[in-house]
Formats: C-alpha cells, structure tokens, sequence
C-alpha cells in the first residue's frame, strides 16, 4: 500500500473520531468518494491500525443505526419549512 493512501486512512480516522462525523462528511472535508472512504475504513485501516479502526467502526456502526431518524428530520423541516412543489 502506497505511504499517501495509508497517511489518508489515518487522517480520516482521525477525523471521523474527533468530529463523530459521518462518511458523507468525511468525504467531503477530504475531498474523496464515499466509496473511498468506505474502502480505507474497512479494508486499509484495519490492517495498519486495528484498535483505530474498531473505534472508527463503533462510530460509523452507530451514524448508520440513525441515518433513518437523520432523513426523517430533514424531510419533517423540509416541509415544515413551507416547500411547495410547483406544478409544470
């Protein structure tokens, strides 16, 4: 495994416990695909730094057990908000 991608790995673990953030979040701060950051939690973490990456899964295990409340929200203040649907 190439140092860049080993050194993202570790700076979006990091990222991801400081922040208790989200993959879609992490993405975005980093600049990479979900998929990416997917990959290096998944499969690259765990083989450089296996104690990091149970803690990293713990966070992201318990942001995926809510994404349903998350999208329920955002639905409730879109609408809530007055979002009208114009007719074509």
């Amino acid at each position: 495994m190439k140092d860049y991608i080993q050194e993202r790995a570790l700076e979006i673990a990091s990222y991801i416990l400081e922040h208790n953030s989200t993959v879609r979040e992490a993405a975005k701060v980093f600049k990479v695909s979900k998929s990416t950051v997917h990959k290096d939690m998944a499969d690259r973490l765990p083989k450089i730094n296996p104690t990091l990456a149970k803690n990293v899964k713990k966070i992201l295990d318990q942001n995926k057990a809510e994404r349903h409340i998350r999208g329920g929200n955002a639905t409730y203040l879109k609408y809530k908000s007055g979002y009208q649907k114009t007719k074509v």
